[in-house]
């Protein structure tokens, strides 16, 4: 299982954290068009993402709901026929949220950067630091914590939950 270290927070100037994530970056962002499905699911999370309307993949993951940087465990599959998908799962499981954003991908090193803009909650940021297989979360978290300091992202702004779960506490 592939494994991240994960910070996410609310930003409330989306143009000049995209300025300090293209400085870091060294370049403008990739623009991805996501929707991401959720399915019910007993252990950690499912959804189905699909990206510009074209490809898909279906995401299995677990993460604890915790402020600052946190260690999430993945496994991220292809998929081919995402409406086939869907309906299977949602038949089967059932389907707990549906989040679209517009996300804004930056690379620093070994880190994604992402700004997103979701629709019915505004603008976030995630920091993902991609762990090698075996290595020690600690230094995933340092790096994230060394970038958050660089994007001028406070400890205030932390948001401990999925998206999937904010919008349903606005619901």
């Amino acid at each position: 299982m592939n494994a991240n270290v994960e910070i996410k927070a609310r930003v409330s100037d989306p143009v000049g954290f995209a300025e300090r994530a293209e400085r870091l970056s060294g370049g403008g962002p990739e623009i991805l068009e996501q929707q991401d499905v959720f399915f019910a699911s007993s252990r950690g999370r499912l959804k189905l993402r699909t990206i510009d309307g074209q490809a898909s993949e279906l995401i299995a993951y677990s993460r604890p709901d915790l402020d600052g940087p946190k260690t999430s465990s993945y496994v991220v599959t292809p998929v081919v026929d995402p409406g086939g998908v869907r309906e299977a799962l949602a038949s089967t499981l059932g389907v707990v949220g549906t989040v679209c954003k517009t996300r804004h991908l930056s690379l620093v090193g070994r880190t994604r950067i992402h700004l997103d803009e979701v629709v019915g909650l505004g603008w976030f940021m995630e920091l993902e630091v991609v762990l090698k297989p075996g290595e020690d979360p600690t230094a995933g978290g340092l790096e994230a914590r060394r970038l958050m300091a660089a994007l001028n992202i406070d400890d205030g702004d932390l948001v401990d939950r999925a998206y999937v779960d904010l919008l349903k506490e606005q619901a």
